[in-house]
């Protein structure tokens, strides 16, 4: 079973890609700002992390550069999911190690037709 982590401080988001995702047979786990994403990533490795942005603690930018820097990590998949919508706010996401970056209002099939293909590349060796 692939694992997934939802970092978001907003509550209708988390719940709905928890049960989306929990329905496409994933097992979820949740954070609601950057620092716990953190202390949850010490203890477990998900395949993939889908990460806000803009969060009280520490910020979904800093989050992945923690991330980044951690070997055990490495193979994680991490899509920013964000309402910062500028070309800047994309480019430094990227520039950052995202894998993807999808920007708030998002439509929750594309998202999971988006992190299959991400799991499925890494399957692919490509």
């Amino acid at each position: 079973m692939k694992k997934i982590l939802i970092v978001d401080d907003e509550p209708n988001i988390v719940m709905s890609l928890e049960y989306t995702f929990k329905k496409n047979n994933f097992e979820v786990f949740i954070a609601r700002d950057g620092q716990e994403a953190l202390d949850i990533l010490k203890v477990r490795q998900p395949d993939v992390i889908i990460l806000d942005i803009m969060m009280p603690m520490v910020d979904g930018y800093a989050t992945l550069e923690q991330v980044k820097l951690d070997e055990k990590l490495n193979n994680c998949k991490v899509i920013f999911l964000s309402a910062k919508n500028k070309e800047s706010d994309i480019e430094k996401g990227l520039a950052l190690g995202a894998d993807l970056y999808m920007t708030k209002p998002f439509s929750i099939k594309k998202l999971v037709d988006q992190v299959n293909h991400l799991l499925h590349q890494e399957a692919d060796g490509e």
